[in-house]
């Protein structure tokens, strides 16, 4: 068989990289088994911590917020299950990807999934921040027009736009192939036709979602100290407003330094032209893998229990109606006591009009 028909007959996963590879060092395996056997363990924790949270809690916004966190503790839990179970598989079996798989399904599917379980940690956290950038700023809008049902609406909505970007190479926009050492499948990364527009799509979202995050919890972290650190001896807190906002920003910080090398890597190498540097695309990615496994443990320790013992002089037991300082605050309550008495006072006006009515005729 000649080179031509060779290539003709090459499913496009293996165009690029062709199996078999050499093969890899048993540290490999050890790694990849820690690795998930960690990440997988701790999102299990976290995941037990806040559902005995959720069901404690009696704030409307924190269950609101708990919800995206437990979102964000599903997709790591599943990212780390779907594409540690292949990538340990490999180390341990080396199987031939051309034989197991010789039409690219399994193959397009730990591509898709890299896709998906990376983009759709940095789209919850920006979701997050929204919702925390409303809820600080606007609470009157925000407890009074987000039910728990618009949250989950958001969270599921945010799966849907990181699964159709998934998507896109099977329709034509990219490709996924076999990635070195063979491992591993991911869309390919180059500055030619389709798969330049797919990989700027993955890098430029990717960075969008956190500058969005950090324009947000930036305002939100100025407002709150605003309210918190304000004038007058009778500054109230909001303790579970501290906690979100202590969570939210450890959130932030590991995501960016987690996925910003590689989002940026990859939109330098398509802009420049360069040839991929495979040595550095795996060194990042294992950075952006890290995020999984650190992500479940602002959980498990940014907690009230544990941010009472950083900083035991901070009132953590007094709290508000709202984080807003205490004269606003105490017009919101005359205004809620004068519509309250209002209200009743139309009900009772009603009541007696009732009473004066002739009864009806039989």
């Amino acid at each position: 068989m000649n080179a031509s028909s060779f290539a003709n007959n090459t499913p496009l996963c293996y165009s690029i990289n062709s199996p078999p590879f050499r093969p890899i060092p048993n540290a490999s395996a050890y790694f990849s088994s820690i690795f998930s056997a960690l990440g997988l363990t701790s999102n299990l924790i976290a995941f037990v911590v806040l559902l005995k949270s959720f069901r404690r809690t009696h704030s409307r916004s924190r269950s609101f917020f708990m919800i995206f966190l437990g979102g964000l503790v599903v997709t790591d839990f599943m990212g780390l299950l779907v594409t540690g179970s292949i990538v340990v598989s490999y180390h341990v079996t080396h199987f031939n990807w051309r034989n197991l798989d010789p039409n690219c399904h399994l193959c397009n599917f730990m591509g898709m999934s890299m896709v998906f379980y990376g983009l759709c940690p940095l789209m919850l956290g920006a979701a997050m921040a929204i919702e925390r950038f409303i809820g600080i700023n606007h609470p009157f809008v925000h407890s009074s027009s987000m039910p728990k049902s618009r949250t989950v609406f958001m969270v599921l909505m945010v799966w849907l736009i990181a699964g159709c970007i998934a998507l896109l190479p099977l329709t034509g926009i990219g490709s996924y192939h076999m990635q070195i050492p063979g491992s591993w499948c991911f869309f390919n990364i180059s500055s030619k036709g389709n798969d330049f527009a797919f990989s700027l799509i993955f890098s430029l979202l990717g960075l969008m979602s956190i500058a969005v995050s950090f324009l947000l919890n930036t305002v939100s972290i100025v407002t709150l100290i605003k309210v918190c650190c304000g004038q007058g001896k009778n500054q109230r807190r909001r303790d579970h407003e501290i906690e979100m906002m202590v969570q939210l920003i450890f959130i932030m910080v590991i995501a960016s330094n987690c996925w910003c090398p590689l989002l940026v890597f990859i939109a330098q190498t398509v802009l420049s032209g360069r040839p991929l540097q495979i040595k550095y695309l795996l060194l990042w990615l294992r950075f952006a893998t890290f995020n999984q496994i650190l992500d479940p443990w602002v959980y498990i320790l940014c907690r009230r229990a544990m941010l009472k013992r950083v900083a035991p002089r901070i009132d953590w037991s007094r709290s508000s109606i709202m984080s807003l300082p205490p004269s606003f605050g105490d017009t919101v309550r005359r205004f809620t006591r004068s519509s309250l008495r209002s209200t009743m006072n139309q009900e009772t006006a009603g009541d007696r009009r009732k009473s004066d009515l002739p009864p009806p005729s039989p």
